[in-house]
């Protein structure tokens, strides 16, 4: 017996040294104080940016280095905004630092918002795909420190779903779900897309940013990695950050993917589906900290529960649900009660493209053989930028 707890000490020793020994960017505060110095800093953060357990704000305030403002991207600068919903201007309730929204009127620091700011220190958890706003944010703060002559400082964050797939975003599709032209899933961190920007050009008007980053410690591309805290209201574990990319698409759609549920974006349902073929429902409800006004409120939706799902085989994104679904509503003949947001949807994918297939009834191995070639010509341009290679 004395032996077997031996083992498992020592067993969950190892598991508690291999959990503990990634360090991010934040993580390495003594790197980023002496980064700081004397300067006055603005902070891009939310409830993601952690060091260990305790929020960065809280602790650069504890070693004497407070922020002069706080940036808030979508969701706000705790994470409690719904989607979409405005984020305002006000102060932190903890520290009382003034809060400047960059999800409001505007999502770019102005210069005036800049004046008394000599460096901007970002840290923020991305989620591996392109329409996840904090990208877009990322890419305004980087055009902002380029244009005043401000300093930037990327805490690097891993990727947790950290694949390369689908469309490359065409230019006339750009929009804050999409700012940027890399696929759906971009395979990069933020510190390596902050790379990819400045080095290609994107900022505009030959502009580069000054930014360096704080790069992870213990971490490669192709590792796992579990967030410690929910990146945003309706991602609120592993399964559903890897199934985001793929079921976001029915956002533009009459199809719930669990807003108003405690299991989001890991189920799909509509109250038209037949409840004899899709047996799993779920009914949404006005939920206080993930939607307070979800699709089909209080009605039942019938569909597919994904929970169990192994994820890791869609390999981060797919096309299998969004056809089925649709599909279903076409031998229904209800195809036009489907895709209620068409506009929506071409600018999640980037480009028409996927949408005219999948009205044409094309296959999933039709519709990617599209996007293959441009896939292979942006893995070759990412190589450059990539901090973390596979061992």
């Amino acid at each position: 017996m004395k032996y077997i707890v031996i083992l498992l000490l020592i067993s969950c020793s190892y598991i508690c040294n291999a959990a503990s020994y990634i360090k991010n960017g934040a993580d390495q505060i003594e790197t980023l104080i002496s980064l700081i110095g004397h300067k006055n800093i603005a902070l891009v953060a939310n409830q993601t940016s952690l060091t260990g357990n305790t929020h960065l704000l809280d602790t650069l305030c504890s070693l004497g280095k407070r922020p002069v403002a706080l940036f808030a991207p979508e969701h706000g600068f705790r994470g409690k905004a719904d989607a979409g919903e405005t984020v305002k201007d006000g102060k932190d309730v903890k520290t009382g630092t003034p809060i400047i929204s960059l999800y409001g009127k505007n999502k770019k620091p102005s210069a005036a918002n800049l004046a008394n700011i000599d460096l901007i220190v970002f840290d923020i958890q991305d989620v591996g795909a392109r329409f996840y706003t904090y990208i877009s944010t990322l890419y305004y703060v980087m055009q902002a420190c380029a244009e005043n002559g401000k300093e930037l400082i990327v805490l690097d964050r891993p990727n947790p779903c950290d694949y390369v797939d689908g469309p490359i975003l065409k230019k006339e599709y750009k929009s804050f779900v999409g700012m940027l032209p890399i696929p759906v899933l971009h395979g990069c961190t933020m510190g390596e897309l902050a790379g990819m920007i400045n080095g290609e050009g994107w900022l505009g008007n030959n502009m580069k940013c000054n930014y360096s980053v704080i790069r992870i410690k213990g971490w490669k591309h192709g590792d796992p990695y579990s967030l410690p805290v929910k990146p945003s209201p309706n991602l609120p574990n592993d399964q559903s950050i890897a199934l985001y990319a793929s079921l976001c698409l029915f956002e533009a759609t009459s199809v719930s993917v669990g807003r108003g549920t405690y299991f989001p974006f890991q189920v799909i349902g509509s109250p038209l589906l037949p409840k004899d073929k899709y047996t799993f429902s779920f009914t949404p409800k006005a939920l206080e900290g993930f939607d307070k006004n979800p699709l089909h409120k209080d009605i039942t939706c019938h569909g597919l529960d994904l929970r169990k799902t192994d994820a890791k085989q869609l390999k981060g994104f797919s096309l299998k649900y969004i056809i089925e679904i649709y599909n279903e509503f076409k031998k229904m003949n209800k195809s036009e009660s489907f895709l209620t947001r068409p506009k929506w949807f071409d600018l999640l994918m980037g480009t028409n493209q996927v949408r005219f297939d999948m009205l044409k009834g094309k296959s999933e191995k039709e519709i990617r053989s599209a996007w293959n070639e441009e896939l292979k010509e942006y893995m070759e341009m990412r190589e450059k930028y990539i901090l973390y290679n596979e061992l």
